[in-house]
């Protein structure tokens, strides 16, 4: 299998546990700082593991710290995202990162995108607004504009990312875990969670599976998928956390969420099969 090929199914594997976090969020009673920080812990363990058996240094430089910084934002923006407003619209709202991508990436270091990159980031936000558009509820204003600063930073953790390098993709994925718990610890010392077995069973599933191993898939991803293809392959996130909602909540998706369904991954496959025929095409002229 290409380097490329196997990198957008790591990516796609990531996203697919990622969308598992919405359910496990809304069934632990217990403050939102407190899921993130202990969230944390257990991925941040679940990763350390990782790094020891492959033999990899933990680095602390700025290549680590500033993406690391922006990551542990994520993890505690998402899950404040989704005590204060919807699943639905935390995880929709979260993914204005590839426009953030596009918008970071042209202010700060002058990238110019093809118009098929334009078109992809437009066409993937008209589908999820379709999938969610009779979810997306009012009078979640405080969490939905957390969960907008959560894509935000997303958007610059992955172009922050996308030039680390691998030992430093995995040193910064600690310092996030590191930043979340740090932040959430006063919060399990004042608020005394009640640690039933549930709750913790929940917590280490959404530390190792949700967060951890994912995290993991997408450090491999990332040194051979640019950074908005990764976000736009992240995009199979929302698009799964319905299922797990109709599965185990019994809710159906309705028609609009169908279309959406189809808009999304039709124009993700098409701008991966675009981008890898245009990679193609550059390596014979250079074989050439």
């Amino acid at each position: 299998m290409k380097k490329e090929n196997r990198a957008m199914l790591e990516m796609l594997m990531c996203a697919a546990l990622w969308s598992i976090a919405g359910i496990f969020i809304k069934l632990i009673p217990w403050n939102s700082f407190v899921i993130s920080a202990l969230r944390s812990f257990f991925a941040g363990l679940t990763v350390l593991v990782y790094i020891r058996l492959k033999g990899y240094k933990i680095v602390i430089n700025r290549q680590t710290l500033i993406p690391g910084l922006l990551l542990g934002l994520v993890y505690i923006a998402f899950v404040a995202a989704n005590k204060l407003t919807t699943a639905a619209n935390a995880i929709v709202l979260q993914f204005t990162d590839p426009i953030f991508i596009v918008i970071f990436s042209a202010l700060f270091f002058g990238q110019r995108f093809k118009k098929r990159d334009f078109i992809a980031v437009i066409c993937t936000f008209i589908g999820i607004g379709m999938f969610f558009l009779d979810q997306l509820s009012e009078g979640y204003l405080l969490g939905n504009f957390v969960a907008i600063f959560a894509g935000a930073c997303l958007g610059g953790m992955f172009i922050a990312m996308g030039k680390a390098e691998t030992q430093e993709r995995f040193s910064a994925m600690l310092v996030g875990q590191a930043v979340a718990f740090i932040f959430g610890l006063p919060f399990i010392i004042t608020t005394k969670p009640e640690f039933s077995a549930l709750p913790v069973l929940y917590i280490i599933i959404l530390g190792v599976l949700q967060l951890g191993i994912p995290y993991i898939l997408y450090g491999r991803a990332a040194e051979h998928c640019p950074p908005l293809a990764c976000s736009l392959l992240g995009a199979l996130e929302p698009l799964l956390n319905p299922v797990w909602v109709l599965i185990f909540d019994g809710e159906k998706p309705g028609l609009f969420a169908l279309i959406g369904g189809v808009i999304v991954i039709v124009s993700v496959t098409v701008w991966c099969i675009a981008g890898n025929k245009d990679s193609e095409g550059a390596d014979a002229r250079e074989a050439s």
